[in-house]
């Protein structure tokens, strides 16, 4: 008579370096589970619990923010005794802090090569850019007349590569380790005008980093927060008199937030994708003064425009810098 599963003890490790590379040390997570009456499946959503572990930092630095993720499941019959056939399951993945939509369904694996939406970028004249892609089934990238060869050699730090875009390009092939186009990518070149372009980078679908330039008018405000008063006595004892210049109200915990209005200048209309993800990434940064600082997308509404509806697509967003104007870090 077959066993019948009854309940899962689920160990979950996470780790860097190559796959497999895992220790007792990389142990995070070990959860159980019994089936539900009526089902045939345990069911782990894991989701969450791996992305607690994936650190997202950028210093206008690119790296690879992946990290391996192997499961050991031990499955136990009706009677809690282990199954001795095909036990323990053990599967290995590779993964990125990126998500899916709903119409993606579950599970979604997203870009396998070029690791952005679009078929278009658009760069600031005599500017290099970056091209984010999968070292593990990318084997070249071909820009212009230039090959940039891609390799993998298995290590979780290296997964994305970031590949640079020599200023002043126009045309990216991305092919698979066979050979073939996997991919065609339009470079623009904006020549900037009066306006200071300002350079967005934020972590996309994909979970890799991703700039996208705002070329045209730009707009600096700052709020004042935490703004309170209390009133005083200012009253001399020893003259019963006081000064004129000295307030009877006096402010403290006064701060301030900066927000910066960009907008993006005309640009094709698929990137409105790399808008659309900006908005709903939780990791964006601003090249703003000689600094790569984290910022906040502030505007909540996104209407997609079109080339047959609006002509000329700009997008405005606006953003706040995401820590407070007067230094109160303890």
């Amino acid at each position: 008579m077959a066993a019948t599963l009854k309940s899962v003890t689920l160990q979950i490790y996470i780790y860097t370096g190559t796959s497999g590379s895992y220790s007792d040390s990389d142990l995070k997570f070990t959860i159980q589970k019994e089936i539900i009456t009526g089902q045939s499946k345990i069911i782990f959503e894991i989701a969450e619990l791996v992305r607690d572990f994936i650190d997202i930092s950028f210093n206008n630095d690119y790296v690879s923010n992946t990290v391996w993720v192997t499961t050991v499941a031990n499955l136990f019959d009706e009677t809690d005794t282990v199954f001795s056939f095909g036990n323990p399951v053990t599967n290995t993945y590779l993964a990125f802090d990126g998500f899916g939509y709903f119409e993606d369904e579950i599970n979604p694996q997203g870009n396998i090569y070029d690791l952005i939406t679009s078929s278009n970028i658009v760069l600031p004249k005599d500017t290099a850019g970056k091209l984010p892609v999968y070292a593990a089934s990318t084997g070249s990238v071909v820009i212009d007349s230039s090959t940039t060869s891609i390799t993998d050699n298995g290590n979780s730090n290296q997964k994305i590569q970031y590949v640079t875009i020599p200023a002043n390009s126009s045309t990216i092939v991305v092919k698979d380790s066979g050979g073939t186009t996997r991919k065609t990518i339009t470079v623009s070149t904006e020549c900037p005008d009066k306006h200071t372009p300002y350079k967005v980078t934020f972590v996309n679908k994909h979970g890799a980093f991703q700039d996208l330039y705002f070329f045209k008018k730009s707009v600096e405000t700052f709020n004042v927060t935490g703004d309170e008063s209390f009133k005083r006595n200012t009253v001399s004892t020893s003259t019963v008199t006081y000064n004129t210049y000295e307030g009877q109200k006096e402010r403290f915990n006064v701060n301030a937030l900066s927000s910066l209005q960009l907008n993006t200048g005309f640009i094709p209309e698929d990137l409105k994708e790399a808008v659309e993800e900006l908005f709903i990434s939780e990791n964006v940064f601003i090249r703003f003064e000689s600094k790569t600082l984290p910022i906040i997308p502030k505007t909540k509404s996104f209407t997609h425009k079109t080339s047959l509806n609006d002509k000329l697509i700009n997008y405005t967003v606006d953003f706040d810098f995401a820590f407070n104007k007067i230094n109160n870090v303890r």
